[in-house]
């Protein structure tokens, strides 16, 4: 199957993304002084972009066919809906994950430069691509009903070492774009090692009583928020939003989507 390699064109009950009037001032100021360029191709930019539109449009995005449960593509030939060999014995406690991206070195250099090199202007550009999720069917609901944005949460102790929550940083824009509200809902107790090596089932046992709910996350008054949307990087076995997921339905949350910018 050949993957889509341009963004796909919103829906028209889409909202636009909003960037308020004055923040594009401040970035044509920030432009004088810190001349920006895409992250990939080293353009000149402005308007505190670090993605040109070329680059963007070539980042692989996830077309169907593929797993409405993971995201996963299906490489062949399909006319119907299908969960992956990998999901059909599994049960999430959320509905489905709805990733935009699949897996690429132009995407990963992206996604790396703002976890690993303290790129925190990176995290716009990740939040803009996010928003391509939405133009799902299945999330038009969370629009119209403004479903509350979650991030995966960070231990302390890696946070002070990085400065910043990147699925935080994702989140926080992707509300501005989207006009969407954003809780800290969750919260890591326990540092646990890297999983980049880990089995599935690796990564759920690491993650056991790891995320709990925070005070905000308590607060989450069920009838108001009508939906949760767990925010993170990347999608890969899908441990970690599961135990997310998890621990938010200990608050009797039943309504729960993720959303992440690659499929790993």
């Amino acid at each position: 199957m050949a993957i889509e390699s341009t963004a796909p064109i919103p829906p028209s009950n889409m909202p636009p993304l909003r960037d308020p009037s004055h923040r594009r001032w401040w970035h044509r100021f920030l432009d004088v002084i810190y001349a920006p360029y895409c992250e990939l191709c080293a353009e000149p930019l402005q308007d505190g972009r670090y993605l040109c539109e070329g680059c963007s449009a070539s980042l692989p995005r996830i077309a169907a066919p593929f797993c409405e449960s993971c995201g996963e593509v299906f490489d062949g030939r399909i006319d119907t809906a299908f969960i992956c060999p990998n999901c059909r014995d599994l049960s999430y406690d959320f509905r489905f994950a709805r990733p935009v991206l699949t897996s690429s070195d132009a995407a990963r250099t992206l996604i790396h430069g703002l976890k690993y090199e303290r790129g925190l202007h990176l995290a716009r550009e990740l939040a803009r691509i996010a928003t391509e999720a939405f133009a799902d069917p299945r999330l038009c609901t969370a629009l119209a009903e403004r479903w509350t944005l979650v991030p995966v949460p960070m231990h302390r102790a890696r946070k002070q070492s990085r400065y910043y929550n990147h699925s935080e940083e994702i989140a926080k824009h992707l509300g501005k774009y989207l006009g969407l509200p954003v809780v800290k809902a969750l919260k890591r107790v326990r540092a646990t090692p890297t999983q980049t090596h880990l089995s599935r089932r690796q990564r759920l046992q690491n993650l056991r009583g790891a995320i709990e709910l925070t005070g905000a996350g308590r607060k989450l008054d069920r009838e108001k928020t009508h939906g949760l949307i767990i925010i993170d990087d990347v999608f890969t076995t899908g441990a970690t939003v599961q135990e997310c997921a998890r621990t938010l339905k200990k608050n009797q949350h039943e309504n729960i989507v993720v959303v992440t910018v690659m499929r790993g």
